[in-house]
């Protein structure tokens, strides 16, 4: 069961309308366990362009959804049982679609990404440059500055590398989670049929290239601290191997040998 936290109107940004050369700017939180970094995140979002801030609280133990309310975001979702990491976003992009989003950008609200990058991320998706931005950990060695673990940055490499081959594209990284997207490119997949674990991010992206939609990439500098999100060494591994799964059949399908249901719209 998905509920909606009503929120007080003096609170809300709601009617702030400032749009990106009329472009409704939205930025969606996947939150689980995010009280102790969620308003930190959440006063860097730059405001004079972003239009609205939707939340999805995915059965924390913590006190997210509410402190969510009382800081004045405008959509708070409660998922009442937890549907995973896909399963969340998920939710998000549709409410993102049902709110008139055209520009969507998903921030993860631990604090690991800067808000401060919205902006660029922002002018690139509405100037039409690119219908996909990536803020990429691995350009400028942003990940191992931050303190993200030689196994995890060894392991990034490894399957970047993999997917760049089997997938037939181009990208420094294939694991951030943070991304903007256009209406028309959420509109264009099927992501309803990923995964509700943390390949569903692979999945996305493969589906994106796959229905030929352009990605860029940014620099973006990241945390990696105790109150971070981040998956231990066994879901780790689980994620790699999903990784390899989707890119196989990515490569089988773009062969023509197979035509998998994910790619179909």
């Amino acid at each position: 069961m998905i509920g909606l936290i009503p929120f007080p109107y003096f609170c809300s940004r709601k009617f702030n309308r400032h749009m990106y050369k009329g472009k409704k700017v939205i930025v969606v939180l996947p939150a689980y366990n995010a009280a102790l970094t969620l308003k930190k995140t959440y006063q860097e979002i730059p405001f004079d362009l972003v239009d609205e801030v939707i939340l999805c609280d995915d059965a924390s133990k913590d006190n997210t959804a509410e402190l969510a309310h009382s800081i004045g975001i405008q959509h708070v979702i409660k998922h009442e049982q937890n549907k995973g990491y896909g399963g969340n976003q998920k939710t998000l992009y549709r409410k993102a679609l049902e709110l008139g989003g055209d520009i969507v950008i998903m921030l993860h609200p631990d604090y690991q990404y800067t808000p401060l990058l919205i902006p660029s991320m922002v002018n690139i998706i509405g100037d039409e440059l690119y219908p996909v931005v990536l803020g990429s950990r691995i350009l400028g060695m942003g990940a191992l500055k931050g303190g993200m673990p030689m196994y995890k940055y060894i392991a990034n490499r490894f399957l970047t590398f993999a997917q760049n081959l089997l997938i037939n594209y181009k990208l420094s990284e294939y694991h951030t989670g943070y991304r903007a997207f256009s209406r028309k490119v959420l509109e264009g997949i099927n992501f309803e049929q990923n995964s509700d674990d943390f390949v569903f991010d692979n999945e996305m992206l493969s589906q994106i290239v796959f229905a030929g939609f352009d990605i860029a990439e940014v620099t973006c500098p990241t945390k990696y601290f105790e109150e971070a999100s981040s998956i231990n060494f066994r879901r780790s591994m689980k994620y790699g191997m999903g990784v390899l799964r989707v890119s196989i059949g990515h490569f089988f399908s773009r062969m023509g040998i197979v035509k998998l249901k994910m790619y179909r719209r």
